[in-house]
């Protein structure tokens, strides 16, 4: 059974079209990624599964039952807001309880339910503290506790981690997807940030302006970008895209190579050394193409090189929709290499 389904939902603000047609589903004990640049709709859409905004047109249904005009209590799932929204008076446990004493739930299942919630989100030794009393990370776990211990089947994130450093995104990402899979939730999850989509989703719906613009699994989003603000949007650095005749030709910066002698001659404008490896920034024909290299580029800012790249790492698009094209050299090469040629 699908946890979450929309069928042409939109909402309008006056004359704008906030979410505009939006069909999806999120299958039970998926973790599907809302991703997209600010004002795509990511977050209008969120709140729309969780019945702080009613539907204009569409229907949602949660669990196979039709929610689209109730209200958030009524649709039993659990909510992480950006803010971690605590109550600065209260202590964690108090923070972690309170839906389930607004709700009645007795006293000792109350104490059972923390103790649980607690050790799962490793906040046992934390309980008596209060809010001002702890890290950042550790307030996201307060957040977390408090919609674990709803036992709703399904849990909506919204920009979760973004009041985090980068080291503790990377360690909350791990833990929420683990966290994720090990209760079985079906989780919804808004981000602005490709590198917590493609790590942590099972599906990734990326949003423009309203509207879906790609649905599918990290790995097609990054190898197979359906348009060219896809291939932009998905990819650290983004997929290179360089107009050529009547095709925009897209090639990730890891498939290029500097190879002395090759037909496309560009020019170095800088060099990231990141360890592992290196982003060496060129201009071609006055548009800009970035290559991934391993280890430390000895390449210079201000000479020329040349750079080559294999027929079948090239991406089409129509340069006026921007829409994918089949690449008929890429086809090729993968049926010689079938037949052993």
């Amino acid at each position: 059974m699908s946890a979450i389904t929309m069928s042409h939902v939109s909402k309008c603000w006056g004359p704008m079209r906030a979410v505009d047609d939006v069909s999806l589903t999120a299958d039970e004990g998926s973790l599907l990624v809302l991703l997209g640049p600010s004002g795509c709709g990511k977050s209008t859409t969120l709140r729309l599964i969780a019945g702080l905004e009613e539907a204009d047109a569409g229907r949602i249904t949660i669990g196979g039952a039709d929610v689209t005009h109730l209200g958030p209590a009524q649709r039993k799932i659990s909510m992480v807001f950006q803010s971690y929204a605590l109550f600065p008076h209260l202590s964690v446990a108090e923070n972690i309880v309170f839906g389930l004493r607004v709700r009645r739930v007795s006293r000792v299942e109350r104490d059972e339910r923390l103790k649980r919630v607690a050790d799962i989100v490793g906040l046992s030794h934390l309980l008596e503290r209060k809010p001002s009393q702890l890290s950042g990370g550790q307030r996201q776990r307060v957040a977390l506790g408090r919609a674990i211990i709803a036992e709703a089947r399904v849990c909506l994130m919204d920009e979760p981690l973004s009041n985090l450093d980068a080291k503790l995104r990377h360690e909350m990402r791990t833990e929420i997807r683990a966290l994720q899979q090990r209760l079985g939730m079906t989780m919804v999850y808004v981000t602005h940030d490709q590198t917590e989509a493609m790590t942590m989703a099972d599906r990734v719906v990326l949003m423009r302006d309203g509207r879906i613009e790609q649905n599918g699994t990290p790995e097609e989003l990054y190898n197979r970008p359906a348009t060219a603000f896809t291939a932009r949007f998905v990819g650290t650095p983004p997929m290179n895209l360089v107009r050529q005749g009547d095709r925009l030709i897209g090639v990730r910066p890891e498939h290029i190579r500097i190879v002395s002698g090759a037909d496309h001659v560009v020019r170095v404008k800088a060099v990231e050394h990141l360890g592992a490896d290196s982003i060496v920034l060129c201009e071609f024909d006055g548009q800009s193409i970035s290559v991934r290299l391993d280890g430390f580029s000895k390449a210079h800012p201000g000479e020329d090189i040349t750079i080559a790249w294999e027929a079948r790492h090239e991406h089409w698009f129509n340069p006026t929709s921007e829409a994918r094209l089949e690449n008929e050299n890429a086809i090729k090469a993968d049926r010689l290499a079938s037949l052993g040629q």
